[in-house]
């Protein structure tokens, strides 16, 4: 871009090694357009982000105002350091304003660039043309797109390919692995976020927020509203999908640190993961418990119950049920006109599958294991998650910056910075990583999957679209 590079000095420190030394000096001045009157942006490349963004987190912010912007600005410049960090303004009004200010200059030479730069400088135009309530938002916007540098992890420069993925998989020793609905779509299960996931297909049933069904109050008020879905997020027993046992592989190598799973359907337990590997952090439907009393029992004991539409109930508070609910005459169909006016929730004597619901805190397993284990792990690895809810989504955040971060899935996830995203099928994904550290995947369909060749695009620096090739027409 049309900025100048800042310079580094070596000088040698006391073990006479070489370091760096960068020398704050060199601001960007923007141009204008004499003609339009507009100021003229340059080129902002990623390299130019993930520069600035190393600066900033390597400096102070004083520091680093200081080197990238000159003694007087505008609130073009403003912007510009805004644009630079890798961000953009979202209000409509301010787009707008900023739009009819600025112009593009992508095509000019940097010499061309200097003569402009210098003269800018010389008629010292920095009159701002923007409102006062504009400049205000910008400056409210930088602030916000700082703190997320600071508070995001940046990509490490020198791990963005695959054969970098697994030259590390192979000499990982202590692997945290993060998995979320997509490793379980292969088997027919629903995610929950995609335009056909499972919020998506419950829309019809009137509720203000789909995730409602999983929301506790409602749950202790009204058990009927999960009931009467619960059948769709059944998992399937005994089954578990090739990108399951790729974990499991990792537990039989000795690589697996802790599988953190953000899944409610227990299949892990399925492909062998071993309880002490394993952290379900919203529970699973393993176990349910009563709500009342808290006598539990194994989550497949209800599972019949969710088929029939019925609520499963509490022996030991069956009696007391009945008593509170008459109109009930004993029956557990999931209805919902029993007794209104009783001060009694209708979830008295409920089973409830032992999932975290929203408004539940997390398992205290989850606290107490991810202190250490980010600490420890050497290699993260995202599978099949969009991380959107909290904390788990947080673990990213959490791990040290050295860690290399995998992502494998189907859509980027913007949010976060990997330094890898394998995007496709998990189950594919996971197969190619497998072929190429020439492990094999403890798993039926592994002779056959290992037989696929998958076509593997670059379509950005560390991000790849895996697909399968499509098989020859045999003669």
């Amino acid at each position: 871009m049309a900025m100048l590079k800042r310079p580094q000095e070596e000088e040698s420190d006391n073990n006479a090694t070489k370091k760096l030394k960068t020398r704050l000096t060199y601001p960007c001045i923007l141009g204008k357009d004499k003609v339009t009157g507009k100021f003229i942006f340059p080129a902002i490349t990623k390299d130019d982000v993930m520069n600035a963004r190393l600066f900033l987190k390597d400096n102070d912010l004083k520091t680093f105002l200081e080197y990238f912007l000159p003694v007087e600005v505008n609130s073009i410049y403003i912007y510009f350091m805004i644009k630079l960090l890798g961000f953009d303004v979202k209000d409509k009004e301010l787009f707008m304003a900023l739009n009819s200010n600025i112009t593009s200059n992508k095509e000019r030479s940097s010499a061309e660039l200097s003569s402009i730069h210098a003269k800018a400088e010389d008629e010292d135009e920095l009159t701002d043309p923007l409102e006062k309530k504009h400049a205000v938002k910008l400056i409210k916007d930088l602030q916000k797109a700082i703190n997320k540098v600071l508070s995001t992890r940046l990509r490490l420069p020198n791990f963005n390919t695959i054969d970098h993925f697994t030259a590390t998989l192979r000499n990982a020793k202590k692997i945290l692995v993060l998995t979320g609905a997509g490793v379980s779509t292969s088997l027919g299960i629903p995610d929950f976020r995609s335009s056909e996931g499972f919020y998506s297909k419950i829309r019809h049933l009137g509720l203000e927020d789909p995730q409602d069904v999983f929301n506790l109050d409602i749950f202790l008020q009204d058990p009927s509203v999960f009931y009467n879905i619960a059948h769709m997020v059944l998992p399937p027993e005994n089954m578990y999908s090739p990108l399951h046992s790729f974990i499991k592989m990792l537990q039989d190598k000795g690589k697996l640190l802790r599988n953190y799973t953000q899944n409610i359907d227990n299949l892990e337990s399925y492909a062998g993961i071993d309880p002490d590997k394993l952290v379900q952090c919203h529970g699973s439907f393993a176990t349910a418990s009563c709500v009342t009393c808290h006598w539990q029992i194994p989550g497949e004991k209800i599972f019949e119950n969710i088929r029939n539409l019925e609520l499963p109930l509490c022996p030991y508070c069956y009696q007391k049920r009945k008593q509170y609910f008459p109109m009930s005459n004993g029956n557990n169909t999931v209805q919902t006109n029993i007794n209104f006016n009783s001060p009694i929730l209708k979830s008295y004597g409920v089973l409830k599958p032992d999932m975290t619901f929203f408004g539940e805190a997390l398992p205290s397993r989850f606290h107490k294991t991810i202190r250490k284990d980010i600490l420890e792990c050497d290699l993260l690895i995202c599978i099949g998650t969009s991380l959107k809810v909290a904390p788990v989504s947080e673990i990213v955040n959490m791990v040290p910056s050295h860690v290399p971060q995998i992502l494998i899935n189907r859509d980027m996830v913007t949010h976060a910075e990997f330094d890898l995203n394998l995007l496709g099928f998990c189950d594919d994904v996971a197969s190619l990583v497998a072929k190429k550290c020439h492990w094999d995947i403890p798993h039926k369909k592994w002779q056959d999957l290992k037989k696929i060749d998958y076509n593997c695009t670059e379509i950005d620096k560390g991000t790849y679209k895996i697909k399968k090739q499509p098989r020859k027409k045999q003669q």
